[in-house]
């Protein structure tokens, strides 16, 4: 909870420093891309997972133990490609806006759980996988889910 509270806070401050929803979202990639960079060493400590052998177990992994792990919710996941190199993770709750009803109107392009999509990304850059994560639908916004959108690039290790 008190996370939640001073996440809200940090969104807040950055609204205020930043006219542009876009820099305000960029901000938050960059801070989340830090935390992910180094919150894979505890997730590896604390998990005791192995490694994963295709894209798929990753962001079952990413679901089921990370975000569990982290933020007490286990979001669905989906293949999205023929391909499987596509996935999206599909929370019914999401936690870190607990305390936020909307988002103003003057913030309608705002992506006010941006710091998310730099977790993951940094993390999984760790683990040596390119990625880009979006956001593809967020509750705050009207829709009826929060999805996250993950799409690998390559192994970075080839």
């Amino acid at each position: 909870e008190l996370f939640v509270l001073t996440y809200g806070a940090l969104v807040a401050q950055l609204c205020k420093d930043y006219e542009k929803d876009e820099d305000v979202n960029n901000c938050l990639d960059r801070m989340g891309y830090g935390i992910g960079i180094r919150l894979i060493e505890d997730f590896l400590a604390r998990s005791a997972v192995k490694k994963c052998r295709s894209y798929s177990e990753t962001a079952d992994m990413i679901a089921q133990v990370a975000f569990k792990m982290y933020l007490g919710v286990t979001p669905r996941v989906r293949c999205s490609s023929a391909a499987g190199n596509e996935f999206s993770l599909i929370l019914d709750k999401n936690p870190l806006v607990d305390f936020v009803e909307e988002l103003p109107a003057e913030r309608a392009s705002l992506c006010y759980c941006n710091l998310l999509c730099g977790v993951i990304r940094g993390a999984l850059e760790m683990v040596h996988l390119a990625a880009e994560v979006t956001f593809l639908q967020d509750k705050l916004k009207g829709d009826a889910v929060t999805e996250i959108g993950i799409v690998f690039l390559k192994n970075t290790e080839d």
